[in-house]
């Protein structure tokens, strides 16, 4: 679209045109380790902004600024909205923060510990609170069973942490 059909505040069709990263509607809790690495992807998506600035490049053209300052954002608001949740107590129940292990119907035994949303690795052995695995999982105990992924899976073991 030619820039002659936008009102003068709007952009000039030249800077770079990176979507906002989405921010979930869930609340957003984190571990002492989530909240860390919140910290850590602020400091670093603030010296990302800086070295971009500092590169000297024109703003509208200056593509690795706009996606330093777009996670900036993100991660700001991410970490002004972050609710820190204490360890969890040996209550017996899988809740937030617990390692959860349970057995599949076809023999995998498979460990997770249940996280917040930008702390969540599955491959390391993390899930979100908000996934359909720690949903299925939340409240039950050892000996419980749950459906995950359209089979059942009998928890063996709950860790506080």
């Amino acid at each position: 679209m030619s820039v002659a059909f936008t009102k003068e505040s709007d952009r000039d069709g030249t800077e770079p045109d990176l979507p906002e990263r989405a921010i979930s509607p869930h609340p957003n809790l984190v571990t002492e380790a989530g909240l860390a690495l919140l910290d850590e992807a602020v400091a670093k998506a603030r010296a990302e902004s800086d070295a971009a600035q500092a590169s000297g490049e024109v703003r509208a053209y200056n593509v690795a600024l706009a996606r330093a300052e777009r996670d900036l954002r993100y991660y700001l608001a991410r970490r002004a909205s972050a609710q820190l949740m204490p360890l969890p107590v040996g209550s017996g129940k899988v809740q937030f923060g617990s390692r959860v292990t349970f057995d599949r119907d076809d023999g995998r035994r498979q460990t997770f510990r249940i996280v917040g949303e930008d702390e969540a690795n599955p491959s390391s052995g993390s899930v979100s609170h908000v996934s359909p695995v720690a949903r299925a999982l939340m409240g039950k105990v050892v000996g419980d069973t749950a459906p995950v992924a359209g089979q059942d899976v009998e928890i063996v073991a709950i860790d506080p942490a």
